[in-house]
């Protein structure tokens, strides 16, 4: 995760956006990145944000 936003609310504000623009779900985005999905989640997660897959953002 050391190429992405290490604030919080930037890190979830670029993930949308990403998720919004550019990938299928978290899965594609994660996989593209090279990001563990598990510690993406468990960092916005400490911030109050879940993933919400109807949706494909966090909120």
């Amino acid at each position: 995760m050391n190429n992405l936003p290490q604030d919080p609310f930037i890190l979830l504000s670029f993930v949308n956006m990403r998720l919004r623009d550019e990938y299928e779900d978290l899965d594609d985005l994660c996989s593209s990145l090279d990001v563990d999905k598990k510690e993406l989640e468990d960092t916005l997660a400490s911030a109050g944000f879940t993933y919400d897959s109807s949706t494909r953002q966090f909120r």
